[in-house]
C-alpha cells in the first residue's frame, strides 16, 4: 500500500521530523510479507537479525508463477538471513525450463515425483553424471547411486542415508522443502468414487473409471483436466514430465504395473505373469494375446488387427535403453541397466532356470494360467493362450538390479508398434532435421489444423484422436483386453487444459469437469466443504526442493559455503505451518521412499558462519 501526505508551509521542522519517525515505526505488510510466519525462537530471530545486518548477499531465485506461495516464504526466509533475493518468475514450464537451461538463476524452485515407487528413480535422473535431468558431476554421488541400485531394500537404506548426507548436508547441491500429499477431488454425483483410483506412484488409471449411471459409459465423455497444454511427446521415451506422464501411461501398455501402494503386479499389463531368476539379473515375462494396437480413422479408434507381441516389446525396450535411438531421448538413464531383450522359444529353457523364489521359471510363469505352456511361438500371430501357445520375453540386466521392474512400470517403458514407429522414423537420427523430419509422437500431428496427420498406434486402453489449445480428446481402444475386467469402462475422455488451479477447482465445482487430479493443499477445505465433491489424499512421492546452479559461472556454483548458507536458511516448520500441516518434512527426493533419519533444521547461526566464510573467500 502506498500512502501520500499533504504538508503545509506552516509545519515546523520539529513536526516534520516527528511524522517521519512515526512513519518509520509503522509498516503496512503486503501479502508477500505475511506469506511466511515469524521465526520460531528468540535466539533464531536474533541470529537472523545479526546476519541481515551485514551486507546482503545477492541470490537469484527462479520459479514459475504457480509457485508463488513457496516463492514468498523462501524469499522472506532468505531475506531474514542476509540475502538480497532477486526473483526470476516465469509464467509456464516452457519459459521456466528455458531460463534454467540458460543458467539464469542461482537457485531454482524444483520438484520431483518418483512415479515408479523405487528410490533409484528418485536420484538417478536428477543427480548422476549424465542423468536426463542432472546438472551435477560428482564421482562420489555417482558411486553411491550405483551401489544402492544393486542392493536389496534391507541393504540400501544405509547407502541412501550416506548419499543424502553428501548430496544435501556435505555439499548442499539441493535444499529440501517438503513432501506433498497426492490428492484428487471427485464429483461423486457423477462418478463412482471407488472407481477413481489414487495411486502413490503411478498416474491415474483411466480404464477403471465409471459413471454412477453406467448407461452413460458408452455415450458421455469423461471430462478431466491437466494444466499443461503443450505435450512434450507422445512417443513414451521422449518425455518424462507432467504434460504427458498420465497421457502416455494410458496410451501404452507396459510389461508390468504398479499397484496403488507401489507393489509390482502383472494386473492390467501385457504380461500374464513374470518371474525373476536366481541372481536378480534375468527377468521373464509371459505375454497375453488379447491386445491389438489401435489407430485413428475419421476421428474414431479402430483395431489395426496388429497384435501387441514380443517383437514390439523387444523393439520398444531396445529403443528405451539406447540414448541415441531418437533425438532428444529423455528417459534412457531409467533403462540403462537393460543389457538384452529377447524372445524365448524353447520351453525347456524355462525348465533349466531356477526362479528367485524357488522352483523353476516355467512353474512361476504358469501360476494361475488357464492353460499350461504347451508351445512358445516366435510369431505373435500364432499365440493362443487358451490353447497353451504363448510368447515369453527374457530381459537381462547389466548387473543384478531388482529395481529394473519398477522402471518397466514407468510410462517410458510403454510398448510401441515396431512396424509403425519404424515407418515414421525413417530419418537418420544423427542427421535429424527439425525443419523437415517429423518424429513419431510429435504433438503437431494430432493438433487441429493443416498439419494434422494422426499416425499414433496405441497399445494401451485409450488413444489420442485430436487436440487444440483447449482440450485433448481420447477414445477407447476397441482391442484392449475386450471382455475382461481391464477393458476400459468409459468410451470417450476429454482432457481440458486449465493452467490455473483456482480455475480448475471452479470448473470442478460448476460441473464442467468431473475430477480434478492434484488439488492444492490450500484448497482441501474448499473441496471438503462442497457436498457434491469427495476429496481423496495420500502421502505422495513428490518432493519440492531448491536446486542450486552448480555452474562455475555463478558464485553459488563455486562456493559450498554460500549454498549451505541458503540451505540452513530454510525453515520447514514455517512452511508446514503455512500449509496448515498438509505438507511433510523432507531431507531429499528419497525421503518418501526410504527413512534415512536425516533431518534439515534451520540454523541462523550456521547461516551467519557460512556467509562469513563465503565473504572471506572472495
Amino acid at each position: 500500500m502506498r500512502q501520500s501526505y499533504k504538508f503545509t508551509k506552516t509545519l515546523t521542522v520539529l513536526l516534520l521530523s516527528l511524522l517521519l519517525v512515526l512513519a518509520g515505526c509503522s509498516s503496512v505488510k503486503t501479502k508477500s510479507d505475511t506469506a511466511a510466519p515469524a521465526a520460531s525462537t528468540e535466539s533464531g530471530e536474533q541470529a537472523a537479525s545479526d546476519t541481515a545486518a551485514a551486507a546482503p548477499v545477492d541470490i537469484e531465485l527462479l520459479a514459475m508463477t504457480s509457485g508463488e506461495s513457496d516463492v514468498n516464504i523462501i524469499r522472506d526466509q532468505l531475506t531474514k538471513n542476509g540475502f538480497n533475493v532477486k526473483l526470476n518468475l516465469q509464467p509456464d514450464y516452457g519459459s521456466f525450463k528455458a531460463q534454467e537451461d540458460a543458467g539464469n538463476y542461482d537457485v531454482a524452485l524444483s520438484s520431483w515425483t518418483t512415479v515408479t515407487g523405487n528410490p533409484d528413480y528418485a536420484v538417478r535422473s536428477l543427480f548422476k553424471t549424465g542423468g536426463d535431468y542432472s546438472i551435477l558431476s560428482d564421482p562420489e554421488i555417482d558411486k553411491l547411486i550405483d551401489k544402492a541400485a544393486e542392493e536389496s531394500p534391507e541393504e540400501y537404506a544405509a547407502t541412501y542415508k550416506e548419499l543424502e548426507q553428501k548430496l544435501v548436508f556435505d555439499n548442499a547441491y539441493i535444499a529440501p522443502l517438503y513432501i506433498s500429499y497426492k490428492s484428487q477431488a471427485i464429483n461423486k454425483e457423477i462418478l463412482k468414487p471407488e472407481s477413481v483410483r489414487l495411486s502413490k506412484s503411478r498416474a491415474l488409471a483411466w480404464e477403471d473409471i465409471e459413471f454412477n449411471d453406467t448407461s452413460k459409459n458408452a455415450t458421455q465423455p469423461l471430462v478431466l483436466t491437466q494444466s499443461a497444454s503443450t505435450l512434450t511427446s507422445l512417443d513414451p521415451i521422449k518425455g518424462n514430465d507432467g504434460s504427458i506422464n498420465t497421457i502416455n501411461t494410458n496410451m501404452y501398455v507396459r510389461l508390468i504395473n504398479l499397484t496403488d501402494d507401489d507393489k509390482i503386479t502383472s494386473d492390467g499389463s501385457l504380461s500374464r505373469n513374470f518371474s525373476i531368476a536366481e541372481g536378480n539379473s534375468e527377468y521373464y515375462f509371459i505375454l497375453r494375446d488379447d491386445i491389438d494396437f489401435a489407430k485413428v480413422e475419421n476421428g474414431k479408434a479402430v483395431d489395426t488387427g496388429e497384435r501387441v507381441g514380443a517383437d514390439d516389446v523387444i523393439f520398444a525396450l531396445d529403443r528405451a535403453k539406447n540414448k541415441d535411438s531418437v533425438p532428444d531421448h529423455r528417459t534412457y538413464s531409467l533403462h540403462e541397466h537393460i543389457k538384452t531383450v529377447e524372445a524365448v522359444t524353447d520351453p525347456a529353457a524355462l525348465d533349466a532356470v531356477n526362479a528367485a523364489g524357488g522352483g523353476t521359471v516355467r512353474a512361476a510363469l504358469e501360476k494361475g494360467l488357464d492353460a499350461p505352456i504347451s508351445e512358445l511361438v516366435s510369431d505373435k500371430k500364432q499365440a493362443d493362450n487358451k490353447a497353451g501357445k504363448y510368447q515369453v520375453v527374457k530381459l537381462t540386466t547389466t548387473e543384478p538390479f531388482p529395481q529394473v521392474l519398477n522402471y518397466l512400470g514407468h510410462q517410458s517403458a510403454g510398448i510401441v508398434s515396431k512396424k509403425q514407429v519404424e515407418s515414421i522414423n525413417t530419418y537418420d537420427v544423427a542427421k535429424f532435421d527439425v525443419t523437415k523430419d517429423i518424429p513419431y509422437g510429435d504433438q503437431n500431428t494430432v493438433t487441429e489444423g493443416a498439419a494434422y496427420n494422426n499416425t499414433l498406434y496405441a497399445s494401451g486402453p485409450y488413444i489420442l484422436t485430436t487436440k487444440n489449445d483447449y482440450e485433448a480428446k481420447f477414445v477407447k481402444n476397441p482391442a484392449y483386453m475386450p471382455g475382461t475386467e481391464n477393458e476400459p469402462k468409459i468410451s470417450n475422455i476429454n482432457v481440458r487444459f486449465i493452467a490455473d488451479a483456482d480455475s480448475a477447482l471452479a470448473a470442478l465445482r460448476s460441473g464442467e469437469i468431473y475430477s480434478y487430479y492434484g488439488v492444492p493443499e490450500t484448497k482441501f477445505s474448499v473441496v471438503e466443504g462442497d457436498s457434491k465433491l469427495q476429496l481423496q489424499k495420500i502421502e505422495s512421492n513428490g518432493v519440492s526442493y531448491l536446486l542450486f546452479n552448480t555452474s562455475e559461472n555463478r558464485p553459488v556454483g563455486k562456493s559450498a559455503d554460500l549454498r549451505k548458507a541458503v540451505l540452513y536458511s530454510i525453515n520447514q516448520d514455517e512452511i508446514l505451518k503455512f500449509y496448515e500441516g498438509n505438507k511433510i518434512k523432507a531431507a531429499s527426493t528419497v525421503s518418501p521412499l526410504v527413512d534415512t533419519g536425516n533431518v534439515l533444521t534451520a540454523d541462523p547461526a550456521k547461516v551467519k558462519e557460512f556467509l562469513a566464510a563465503y565473504q572471506a573467500s572472495k
